[in-house]
């Protein structure tokens, strides 16, 4: 969205002169379905903030049911930034997110609001807030070449080459998240090529260029296991229910292969039922499975942010909102 004022905004945000002291940047991370959209919504009421979104899939245009993005309604209580701003075949690199995120938080920070980063995407975050290492030139022959085997031989087949190559990486990066796992693969084989033989796990200690000029809070969700599975599965349901499997096919004939999230999860599974390759009952267990696992791993990764002040419940619990709302005034 863009960076104007936007209606039903307070006009009272928060201004801190930055010649005595850097502004606040609150970031809301936490597992997919834990309440992050809530509980920005109502700092952002608060405080006069501007919410920037930190979740990959959320920011390409045309993909609606799958991504959870913030309603319309939603989006009219607070500025937004960062969601529909990219073309379902671009790539868009956790760097590029960072430069494009850090354009955003310098003009809210000119404007003297408080910007609210929410999102579920570690690396992104950590590329915004921490810099990412100086990796080798992407090289798109290369990429064509590796996309071209996930085409013939299927995601399985790269992964197994990174294994190879790199098997902590390997670890850390999904098999279906194939943009991560070519870029992993281009940075061994590059590397190689340069005669340093370094991973991408090596270059991943090596953070560059950290954000400066904010006081961040990070803000974590950390809702009951069970019943944030419940509400997983529950939303999983309710998207196929809202068209899901309609919205792949028009996306999925408008755009072949070529359109980046339809690996991502849901859209994954609805292809595949598209495709006759499982059936309908199957392709949303399959969805909530994925989703599952998906917050299980978000977890893994969001206990190494340093820092974190947590939140034991959902967002849209109003004695956790009470509480976050505390934690930013106290700042």
């Amino acid at each position: 969205m863009g960076s104007e004022h936007r209606e039903g905004v307070p006009a009272d945000p928060i201004i801190i002169d930055p010649l005595i002291i850097d502004p606040l940047l609150v970031v809301l991370l936490g597992p997919t379905a834990s309440g992050k959209t809530a509980l920005s919504l109502a700092l952002s009421e608060k405080f006069g903030g501007e919410i920037v979104n930190c979740d990959s899939v959320a920011m390409y245009r045309e993909f609606e049911i799958g991504t959870a993005k913030p309603s319309v309604a939603e989006r009219a209580r607070a500025p937004h930034h960062l969601f529909d701003c990219v073309d379902p075949t671009e790539d868009v690199t956790a760097g590029e997110y960072a430069r494009r995120a850090r354009r955003v938080l310098a003009e809210i920070k000119a404007r003297g609001r408080l910007p609210i980063v929410v999102g579920g995407t570690g690396l992104y975050l950590r590329a915004l807030l921490e810099g990412l290492f100086p990796g080798p030139q992407r090289s798109e022959e290369l990429r064509v070449r590796l996309r071209e085997r996930v085409e013939e031989r299927g995601c399985g087949y790269l992964h197994r080459i990174l294994r190879r190559l790199d098997h902590a990486a390997a670890q850390r990066i999904h098999e279906n998240d194939v943009p991560k796992v070519i870029r992993a693969i281009e940075v061994c084989l590059a590397s190689r090529k340069h005669g340093s033989r370094q991973k991408m796990t090596e270059l991943w200690r090596q953070g560059r260029d950290p954000l400066q000029g904010f006081r961040i809070l990070r803000m974590g969700l950390d809702p009951e296991r069970a019943a944030l599975y419940q509400r997983i599965n529950q939303r999983a349901e309710k998207m196929f229910q809202m068209g899901l499997v309609e919205e792949t096919e028009r996306l999925l004939a408008k755009y072949g292969n070529t359109a980046r999230p339809l690996a991502s999860l849901g859209y994954r599974q609805a292809v595949q039922l598209l495709r006759s390759e499982i059936s309908r009952e199957q392709t949303l267990q399959a969805a909530q499975q994925a989703h599952r696992n998906y917050a299980k791993r978000q977890m893994t990764w969001f206990r190494r942010e340093p820092e974190v002040r947590w939140l034991r419940g959902f967002g849209d619990n109003a004695e956790i909102q009470r509480e976050a709302v505390e934690r930013v005034a106290a700042i």
